[in-house]
């Protein structure tokens, strides 16, 4: 995501460092950067959050609003999730429509979410088979600093977890808004994910934008409130080893659950 160019002598710093047991920033190998999470982000949607994760910054807002069920899933709401990266974020971004990277982006948060079960959909139904309830997570990034698909999950997974819904009722076919009834997204788990960058025999966690430009390979999990892992992509040119795969597992469900700490304390979030 976002790879840029690096010069050959920073990128000698972190191998060096690296070697030494060490980071550039200064973090330890499974150690993420400061996470900060500031929820009603944006007073007129139905929820919403800013979120900092070192010098990466993601506002996500949340619309929820009445739709026509998926053809095979009348008995469920939906759940759709958007990423869109502002140039302001950074040199590269320029205007136009998504490339492959931000469609990728939306694409693992989207099923990070999706795959822990974390929006319980069968409570969204107006009428089964006619009208169901939309959660539509659209995340934006404002500043770019490595490793987005944590920034955007929990900036996602922390808007979803201050949202309300209204309530609406079926009247001749039509959803009818009534009035002074809303309820807390229904939420039955937190997922958390983490990624991870592989740079030659090195695991690190939540890599900035130095370490993610020379990043061999990535992994990213999801974890649920249990800690079982529920989605996972991989990126870059190289592979992860049977030993590597299985010590990203073990760092995804150390990591995930004092993230997710965090994650609680957000409104509706326990």
């Amino acid at each position: 995501m976002m790879a840029g160019v690096i010069d050959e002598l920073k990128k000698s710093q972190i191998l060096e460092l690296l070697a030494q047991g060490k980071r550039i920033d200064g973090r330890a190998f499974d150690e993420t950067r400061e996470l900060i999470i500031d929820t009603d982000a944006i007073p007129k949607a139905n929820g919403s959050a800013r979120v900092r994760l070192g010098d990466s910054e993601v506002v996500c807002g949340v619309k929820i609003q009445p739709d026509k069920p998926f053809p095979d899933m009348g008995d469920k709401g939906i759940f759709i999730c958007t990423a869109e990266l502002l140039p302001l974020s950074h040199p590269s971004v320029e205007t136009g429509p998504p490339g492959p990277d931000v469609i990728e982006l939306a694409r693992v948060v989207d099923r990070g979410i999706r795959e822990s079960h974390m929006i319980d959909l069968s409570q969204l139904v107006i009428a089964k088979d006619k009208s169901v309830v939309g959660v539509f997570a659209d995340n934006v990034v404002v500043d770019y600093d490595g490793n987005l698909f944590d920034t955007c999950a929990y900036a996602a997974t922390a808007a979803i977890l201050s949202s309300k819904t209204p309530k609406w009722d079926l009247k001749d076919d039509v959803p009818t808004l009534v009035e002074g009834q809303e309820m807390d997204v229904p939420v039955t788990t937190i997922p958390v994910s983490v990624t991870m960058g592989k740079i030659g025999n090195h695991i690190i966690v939540d890599p900035n934008a130095d370490e993610w430009d020379i990043m061999d390979a990535r992994i990213t999990i999801t974890t649920d409130s249990d800690g079982n892992i529920c989605a996972l992509q991989k990126g870059g040119d190289e592979g992860f080893s049977l030993d590597e795969l299985l010590k990203c597992g073990e760092i995804s469900i150390k990591v995930g659950s004092q993230i997710r700490e965090k994650l609680k304390q957000v409104k509706g979030g326990n």
